[in-house]
């Protein structure tokens, strides 16, 4: 879509190609790519270079609420740090803390005694729910929910009746929290989401659930409660976790893979249930074969 004047980037190489024929003025790249017909700029990380160009030319549009709106409702006791800003019909109950520099945007829900941290930004509709702890740097994108109760019953001549759910939610500094994504609280102590972990939209993360630093949870992913993520791990789209599992360190499971058994670190599964990734691909290629094996 680049035309004349314009800058554009290549980060996936299987688009080389349309470095022949791209109108732009000029291309970043990555350090692998000696020539092109257009000048280019050589960078380590060509995707992260363009995000910087982008914010140089246009920058956010985005106008966060300043100050506390008159309509916004602070129970007492509630502990306010320096340029806090809160917007309309937002509620921060009783016994609440929130950070210097902190922004919380129209409709939110801060529950008593909730903590939230320096430099975060809680986008429209966020609902943080009691004695909460988030950290610094945080941001929460709209219909998010931090802290509802974890899903848990126990029958009782043929009735199911409700567990307490005791514990709460620590989100740790530099985390991302997509739109629609639920964070239960857990039974006992915390649910714990790590230091700069990314959460994309539409996650379930259930109660006790240990999410290490780093690592990355994609769209529709669920993790049953009481299971254990490693530091820099990777669930792709629409991938499960069954509960009272443990993943390690840099595991990756790909879009779709139901896993139901503790995975070893640096280990990519794939499939329902999950396993090694080319294994499962031989057993998916006799699969295949199985109507002219018939």
């Amino acid at each position: 879509e680049a035309r004349e004047g314009e800058i554009t980037f290549l980060a996936n190489s299987k688009y080389s190609p349309l470095l022949e024929r791209t109108q732009a003025s000029a291309v970043i790249v990555s350090r692998e790519i000696q020539s092109c017909p257009r000048p280019i700029i050589c960078t380590d990380n060509p995707s992260l270079a363009f995000a910087k160009v982008v914010s140089l030319f246009s920058p956010c549009q985005a106008k966060h609420p300043k100050g506390i709106h008159s309509t916004a409702v602070i129970g007492s006791d509630v502990n306010l740090g320096k340029n806090v800003s809160i917007g309309a019909y937002a509620v921060v109950e009783d016994g609440a803390c929130i950070g210097d520099n902190t922004i919380i945007y129209a409709g939110c829900y801060i529950g008593h005694k909730a903590k939230v941290g320096d430099n975060t930004v809680l986008y429209p509709r966020v609902t943080v729910r009691e004695a909460v702890d988030i950290g610094n740097r945080v941001v929460i994108h709209s219909g998010s929910v931090i802290g509802s109760d974890g899903f848990g019953f126990a029958a009782v001549e043929g009735l199911r009746q409700r567990i307490p759910q005791i514990g709460t939610v620590v989100i740790e500094d530099d985390v991302e929290i997509g739109a629609n994504v639920t964070v239960d609280r857990a039974r006992f102590e915390k649910t714990v989401i790590g230091k700069g972990t990314k959460i994309d939209n539409l996650v379930q993360i259930a109660h006790n659930v240990v999410v290490g630093e780093n690592s990355i949870i994609v769209a529709q992913a669920g993790i049953s409660g009481s299971t254990t993520v490693g530091k820099n791990a990777i669930l792709a789209g629409q991938s499960g976790l069954v509960g009272h599992i443990t993943l390690g360190d840099n595991v990756v499971v790909m879009a779709q893979s139901g896993v139901s058994k503790s995975v070893p670190a640096n280990t990519m599964v794939l499939g329902s249930p999950a396993r090694e990734h080319m294994e499962w691909k031989k057993v998916n290629a006799c699969v295949q074969r199985l109507p002219m094996l018939y």
